[in-house]
């Protein structure tokens, strides 16, 4: 499932391999107030602190992990939710629950990328330690008044909006803090925090059914929200890094005495919020585009497996096995991928993210035409094995395509448009059942767009080095022009 993740970094602190971007800015994109974390890029014409790769980024390593974890692993595992959730409000006289139900799920996926290009700006101007906490505590409320409702209706908005918003602003500062203490180990570093909610994915299904049966869907909840709180106290722990602490604290000193009068941090005037100029990169426009595409149909198996397996295989006893499968495969897929990613130069990236999706698209058609359940089973691996591919190598890729500087708004929109499709799919296929009687059709819809996104990606490595030839040969031209001017100058004088 994507954490990514699905599986990004900001580039605080850290220094890929320049490259040409006219038009883009090279400045991120700052609101009233210098969050504490953004003195680590340090003031125009500073050298960037080197991340240290290791120290306390581990301990935030480990809280990130949490994150991912708790938001996704919670997400992954709704389909035995919707199965409880059914059984909890169905009603016979309404023929169309079973859309109605997606629709809780779905549209707390959709709301946790939604919200993200507006997380990434309270990142910029907040810090990722304020935002984080408080997403947590906002996570913490609307799940524990999910579990107060007494028809599907409400879910829509205290689990569906409100628990995936504070989500949603606990989620994205995790990834961009890894951007403070790591660079050579990026990859690897991310493959481990993104691996955390396949480790979630793989439990929560099996702990999840035993409350359930134990305790009932509305005490569950309320046991889930312990994760919640676990994650309002790993906020914590995202402490910014400054590089040499001595020379901070005296740019700090500085900040106070120019500032004082306000308060203890320091203030700039309001620059831009939302950075469009990153859309001016032609390879990044075509891959922001392409991932939405593939993803109409990704979250279909997520929500729809469980009870389809209900239907199709209603003597098996150990159903959440497959949810397992996807969790256990995805994770070692983000390992395994996320540090072959290390070595794909370049853009070139996105080629793999082209190989999972085609073997994502395939999977979900094939889900329909397991008859037993053995083959259902090794279906769910390759599914996860592939997710975790397409998962892990996001941030990288959004490195490679824009650079640091603009690669938190670049994953920011990314994620929102992400959540268009993550949406929708899951209440499309829900109504096809609903209308059909089996879920046949919706996985073999739900193959598609992965098919028709990953065509789209296969291009962006070609745009992307057309457009850096391009801007090459302009910015050549322009120095050409300049070097030109000063040389009459001279002759003038």
């Amino acid at each position: 499932m994507v954490t990514a993740q699905e599986e990004a970094s900001s580039g605080h602190g850290m220094k890929p391999s320049p490259q040409p971007q006219r038009g883009v800015s090279s400045q991120p994109a700052e609101g009233p107030e210098m969050p504490e974390d953004r003195e680590a890029k340090g003031s125009p014409g500073q050298s960037v602190p080197e991340p240290p790769e290791g120290g306390w980024g581990w301990v935030v390593m480990l809280a990130a992990m949490w994150c991912n974890g708790s938001v996704f692993g919670i997400q992954n595992a709704c389909g035995v939710l919707f199965v409880s959730m059914l059984e909890t409000f169905n009603s016979k006289d309404d023929k169309a629950m079973v859309f109605k139900t997606a629709w809780v799920s779905s549209l707390s996926m959709g709301m946790i990328f939604f919200c993200c290009p507006i997380v990434s700006v309270f990142t910029d101007i907040f810090g990722c330690r304020k935002t984080a906490v408080a997403g947590a505590a906002i996570g913490f409320i609307g799940l524990m008044s999910s579990s107060f409702v007494s028809s599907i209706e409400p879910l829509y908005l205290t689990y569906g909006i409100i628990f995936a918003c504070g989500c949603s602003f606990t989620y994205q500062p995790s990834l961009v803090i890894l951007g403070h203490y790591f660079k050579k180990r990026l990859g690897l570093v991310n493959g481990i925090v993104t691996a955390g909610s396949s480790v979630f994915t793989i439990l929560l299904p099996l702990l999840l059914r035993v409350l359930i049966d134990n305790l009932g869907l509305f005490n569950t909840l309320r046991v889930l929200c312990i994760f919640m709180f676990v994650l309002f106290l790993a906020g914590f722990t995202y402490k910014p890094f400054h590089g040499d602490d001595d020379k901070y604290k005296d740019n700090q000193k500085k900040g106070e005495k120019k500032f004082f009068l306000f308060s203890r941090r320091k203030f700039n005037r309001p620059k831009k919020i939302f950075n469009f100029a990153i859309f001016k990169v032609t390879g990044y426009s075509v891959w922001a585009f392409g991932i939405p595409l593939a993803l109409f149909g990704y979250f279909v198996p997520y929500v729809h497996l469980m009870n389809h397996i209900k239907e199709r295989f209603a003597e098996e006893s150990n159903k959440e096995i497959t949810l397992m499968c996807i969790g256990i495969t995805s994770g070692i897929g983000r390992l395994v991928f996320g540090r072959i990613a290390d070595f794909v130069p370049g853009v070139k990236k996105v080629y793999l993210q082209v190989i999972s999706f085609f073997f994502i698209g395939l999977m979900s058609m094939m889900i329909p035409l397991c008859n037993v359940f053995g083959a259902l089973i090794a279906v769910c691996l390759f599914m996860g094995l592939f997710d975790g591919c397409f998962i892990s190598i996001m941030a990288p890729i959004a490195f490679e395509l824009l650079g640091a500087q603009d690669v938190s708004q670049a994953i920011g929109f990314l994620l929102g448009f992400m959540s268009i499709p993550m949406t929708v799919g899951p209440p499309i296929a829900g109504l096809l059942r609903d209308h059909l009687g089996s879920y046949d059709v919706a996985f073999y819809l739900a193959g598609i767009p992965p098919l028709l996104g990953g065509a789209v990606l296969c291009s962006v490595p070609w745009i992307h080095e057309k457009w850096k030839r391009k801007e090459m040969n302009i910015r050549g031209e322009e120095k050409m022009e300049k070097m030109l001017e000063n040389h009459t100058v001279v002759h003038q004088e």
